[in-house]
Order: C-alpha cells, then sequence, then structure tokens
C-alpha cells in the first residue's frame, strides 16, 4: 500500500488550467473518489497521478517516493478506464493472468491461486474458462477490474469504470469494486460524475470545481456540512435550498425562519449571506404554530420510493420540500413549513461559516 501526496499539482493546457494548484493526500488503504462535474478537472488530476500527463507545475509522491518523472510503466499502478481493455482471443483467467506473466517471483502455482482469489471477490470463478468474446460490458468490465487488481501493485486508478454499461452491471460493478477495496486494502482513487458512486464506494470524497478540490470529507460529513454553496448544491437529489438572509438589528432574518438567527462572532461585514436547508429537512404542516411560516403550494411530484418532492412559495422565494407523505394542501393552497435550527447551513459569499 501507498499513501499517494498530490503537492501543489497545476496543469495547464495554454491559458487554461485544468487542474489549479491542487494539494491533497488520498490515505493509502483507501478509496479516494474525485467527483465532480464534467469538465472540473478530475480526470486530468487521475492522468497526472498515472504518469499520463505531465503537470506543468508540483510533485506527485508515492509512499513518500517522488515519481513526478517517473514514467507510468515504473509507477507500480493498476489502471481501470472506461471502455474494458480485454483480449478477446483469451479466456477470462487467461485475461487475468497477462500482468502476473511478468513476475518471475510467482510460481505457477502461486500464479493459479492469485487469479482464483481474484476471480471469488468478483463473483467469476464460473466464467473462468469463458472467452470474452461470450460476456457483456459489465463482465468485461470486470476482467479489466481483475488484472488492475491481481498485479497487487500499491495503487489502482479507476477513469468513470461504470459509464459505458447498462444499469444492472453498473449496479454488479459499484459491489465489485467495494468488494475489491474490502479485501485488498489497496489504495484506490476511482474517478466520476456520479455522486450515488461516490456515497456509496468511497471512504472520502474528493469534491472538485473549475480545478480546485473544494472539499475533502467523508461522505456523511460532505452531505451533511458542505464547505461551500456549491458542495451543498452539487450532493443531494435534489441539492440543498438556499435563502438569501439579512442582517437587521443584529440578528440574522430568514424568509423560512419564524424568528431570526444571532450574528455569529467575526461574521464579515458586507457579505452576501445565504442561509442552507437540505430539501428533507423542512417540515410542512396544514397547521399554523409558532415555530412555522406559512407559504403556498406551487408544485409536487412522485419521486423515488414514492417521495414527494413540492416547491413552496414564502413570499419572494421558493424552497424544494421533501417528504414521505402527500402534501397537506391541495396546488395554491397554504401549507406551514418549520424547520430545526440545527439543520441550517449559514454561507458568506458562497463559503460556509462556523456558527
Amino acid at each position: 500500500m501507498a499513501e499517494i501526496v498530490v503537492d501543489h499539482i497545476t496543469k495547464n493546457y495554454g491559458s487554461l488550467a485544468a487542474v489549479d494548484d491542487v494539494q491533497i493526500i488520498f490515505t493509502e488503504g483507501e478509496v479516494a473518489c474525485l467527483l465532480g462535474p464534467s469538465g472540473c478537472g478530475k480526470t486530468t488530476l487521475m492522468r497526472v497521478i498515472a504518469g499520463l500527463e505531465t503537470p506543468s507545475a508540483g510533485r506527485i509522491l508515492f509512499g513518500g517516493r517522488d515519481v513526478t518523472a517517473v514514467p507510468t510503466r515504473r509507477r507500480d499502478i493498476g489502471m481501470v478506464f472506461q471502455y474494458p481493455v480485454v483480449y478477446p482471443t483469451l479466456s477470462v483467467a487467461e485475461n487475468i493472468s497477462v500482468p502476473l506473466q511478468q513476475d518471475r517471483s510467482l510460481s505457477a502455482s502461486a500464479r493459479d491461486r492469485r487469479i482464483d482469489e481474484v476471480l471469488d471477490i468478483l463473483d467469476m470463478r464460473h466464467l473462468k474458462d469463458a472467452f470474452v468474446d461470450e460476456l457483456d460490458a459489465g463482465s468485461r468490465q470486470k476482467i479489466s477490474i481483475g488484472r488492475a487488481v491481481a498485479r497487487r501493485s500499491d495503487v489502482v486508478l479507476f477513469d468513470e469504470p461504470t459509464t459505458n454499461v447498462e444499469v444492472n452491471a453498473k449496479l454488479q460493478l459499484i459491489r465489485a469494486v467495494k468488494k475489491v477495496a474490502q479485501r485488498t486494502r489497496q489504495t484506490i482513487v476511482y474517478v466520476t460524475h456520479d455522486q450515488t458512486e461516490a456515497m456509496t464506494l468511497a471512504d472520502r470524497i474528493a469534491l472538485m470545481r473549475d480545478g480546485k478540490i473544494t472539499q475533502y470529507d467523508r461522505p456523511d460529513t460532505l452531505y451533511n456540512e458542505p464547505a461551500t454553496e456549491f458542495g451543498g448544491w452539487f450532493l443531494g437529489n435534489p441539492g440543498m435550498n438556499f435563502v438569501p438572509a439579512k442582517v437587521v438589528a443584529g440578528t440574522i432574518t430568514v424568509p423560512i425562519l419564524a424568528k431570526a438567527l444571532p450574528v455569529p462572532s467575526g461574521l464579515p461585514l458586507h457579505t452576501k449571506l445565504t442561509v442552507g436547508i437540505r430539501p428533507e429537512m423542512i417540515g410542512m404542516s396544514a397547521e399554523p404554530s409558532a415555530a412555522a411560516v406559512a407559504g403556498r403550494l406551487c408544485e409536487q411530484t412522485v419521486g423515488i420510493a414514492g417521495r414527494y418532492l413540492a416547491q413552496v412559495a414564502v413570499g419572494e422565494v421558493t424552497v424544494k420540500v421533501k417528504m414521505d407523505g402527500r402534501p397537506p394542501a391541495p396546488i395554491g393552497g397554504t401549507v406551514h413549513l418549520t424547520v430545526r435550527r440545527d439543520h441550517l447551513l449559514l454561507f458568506a459569499d458562497g463559503n460556509r461559516v462556523v456558527r
């Protein structure tokens, strides 16, 4: 296993900084996901780690060893790409054995045991002697994973490996990667734009935007305590509500709150204040109360597993509310919203303020 240190890496393409002074440490034996929208720099960063791209500035270290100038073939890494890389004239077992053929320290029996171990992890023992052209895209991608893992390299890199497979195969691949991570404890960096994949797989997630890492944290922390408005918006289905707030008479007033909030100490003056709240953290009732704010139900839709997603207008602000049951009023009717203060996050100029 090897800790990966990304030391102030920048990668420029002309005037464009695809990766902009990124500094991060991927802990040995963990699964780290590079997550973000298309064009944010996550694949470029992975390619720099792999040695497929030369950084414009900065260093890459594996286990304390500077590998910035080391060719890809000498970095002791396994890689899995978007499209399965397989040899169609070979069987499943023979495909997995390809990188092991170069290891002269492995006897034939040790190599066979290594192959069987990988096939067991991937639940492919029954396909050991099958030829690749008999398999679907998901099974072929499993072979790519198996071949990358079989070498027992210090680092395994995944570049959106589920992009080009159908839904059921995608779920199987996610389970396979999770199982590989639990069994082998290799250091894994996994690139994806799919938040569900990242939240399922990762020990920690590096959220990227415009070539920078905006937050690197455990999935639950990233979801519940986003460091930026971008993080709150990008994670979640739908993302966080952001409601304008104002400082009035030494307190913070928010349209969806019945009572004002205290002003945190050290809050910079002349900042744009917003309050963030997850849609599932807003309560809705037909009955008014001292802790509730009245609003008008604008829209309702049925989401996953029968949960309802509603939009409610409170003055000039519209917020999303996610609930298990049907909204307690018809479209255009009055509803009453309640929010617990400990579920609120305060942002100043797009960055979270710790209250």
